[in-house]
């Protein structure tokens, strides 16, 4: 067998998988309830952590939210890392009733270093004793005011670790950010919400998730830094034997990404961050999946399986081999000739599941009809940007930068802070 016939079956069998899992996601996930974890007594005490970096435009949104909560708010500590800020962050946090720890590191950038300072700082303080769980969201993060008391329901119903419902508080505002906010909606309903049916882990996805007591002595505070240091989390998790669950009634709303530059930057780091963590932990996963029949396992290496830049790989070595005569150049334009088709079935697939999440999701997304008309128009546009992106990843030395938030309006601010609720 040829190196060309053998990428051709991976690349098969793979995307094969992949689609299935999909259907077979989308499928249950179009059936399936959200979750409604049994009430469970106000008990826990949780530890905010918020790693902030020149964010005082958007963090007191935020704070607000976490000091509205329908949670006893005395049960509820924030801690912010004011990372390298040359801004009022740490000051207005301080106002706010926040522990703001400081750091100025300009060697190690990025969330997975910053949230390591501050967990060594809780932790060598003592603070850390008095915590159940702690969570973990973004400096432009607002929060339902029922979220930490969901949260508690579900840490209750046993899990170690869980994620939630991660919403855009400016889904409407272009193509760029309605692509982003589609995905993320999509995942909730028709990913996370089917492994929870399922009874298989949940993936983190950035923001918008807890983590135990016990998750974190063993971990000794937070060791991740790669460039997906949430996925690097998931990953460590699984392979240690405990389940990510999901919370669907948490609701936390995200800012996306407006301009395309923006996107391509921070999408190119999360591209870099799939390589790193398939490099890592792709191997250990697929052991672990063999040996505990963990079908987390199995779920979680085909979503960080390099796919694409496998296929870039075939098509690049496809044009070599027919450019030195090892194999035809017809044989190698009939198979992009098919790919060509099936790139255009999967662009047709991906209008469709962005129809689909959109009919689904509506009473959760804020946008008009005829808004989302054109943004399922627009989403295989956005996700097609990926195949260059992660070609770029490949040759790319990404670092962290921060993406300039602009906040969300005052009446979303209220609205997810219950005011004016009888």
């Amino acid at each position: 067998m040829g190196l060309l016939t053998f990428l051709d079956i991976i690349i098969g069998i793979i995307g094969t998988l992949v689609m299935v899992y999909q259907v077979v996601c989308i499928v249950i996930g179009a059936f399936a309830k959200t979750v409604d974890y049994p009430d469970a007594p106000f008990d826990k005490n949780y530890c905010v952590l918020i790693s902030a970096r020149n964010e005082a435009k958007v963090i007191g949104n935020l704070i607000n939210c976490i000091h509205h909560q329908t949670y006893p708010e005395e049960k509820i500590d924030i801690w912010v890392v004011a990372d390298n800020c040359d801004d009022n962050t740490a000051q207005l946090c301080r106002d706010m009733g926040c522990h703001v720890v400081e750091r100025f590191n300009k060697e190690q950038i990025g969330k997975g270093y910053a949230l390591t300072y501050l967990l060594d700082t809780i932790r060598e303080s003592g603070a850390s004793e008095k915590y159940d769980a702690y969570m973990v969201f973004d400096a432009d993060n607002l929060l339902d005011k029922h979220y930490v008391e969901e949260m508690n329901k579900a840490f209750h119903a046993g899990f170690q670790a869980l994620t939630s419902y991660r919403n855009s508080v400016n889904f409407s505002e272009n193509w760029v950010s309605s692509g982003s906010a589609l995905w993320f909606v999509r995942e909730g309903r028709f990913l996370n919400g089917t492994r929870h049916v399922l009874g298989t882990s949940c993936h983190v996805g950035g923001t918008g998730f807890l983590f135990s007591r016990k998750i974190m002595e063993r971990n000794k505070g937070w060791k991740f830094h790669l460039l997906t240091e949430d996925l690097e989390f998931t990953m460590d998790t699984i392979l240690h034997g405990d389940t990510i669950g999901y919370c669907g009634k948490a609701m936390l709303y995200d800012e996306q990404p407006v301009t395309f530059a923006q996107s391509w930057r921070q999408r190119v780091r999360w591209s870099k961050g799939f390589l790193q963590v398939f490099r890592y932990y792709g191997l250990e996963l697929i052991k672990y999946a063999i040996r505990e029949r963990d079908f987390s396992a199995v779920d979680l290496s085909l979503m960080i399986c390099p796919l694409t830049l496998v296929t870039i790989i075939r098509i690049v070595l496809g044009l070599i081999f027919a450019a030195c005569g090892f194999v035809t150049w017809q044989s190698q334009l009939g198979i992009m000739r098919v790919w060509g088709l099936a790139l255009v079935e999967s662009l047709l697939t991906l209008m469709l599941l962005a129809a689909i999440t959109s009919i689904f999701e509506r009473d959760k997304i804020g946008a008009t009809n005829r808004e989302l008309v054109a943004y399922c128009l627009s989403f295989p546009v956005y996700m097609l940007s990926y195949v260059p992106i992660s070609f770029v990843a490949i040759f790319s030395k990404p670092e962290w930068k921060p993406i300039a938030h602009q906040g969300a309006s005052k009446e979303v601010v209220a609205e997810e802070m219950g005011e004016g609720d009888e």
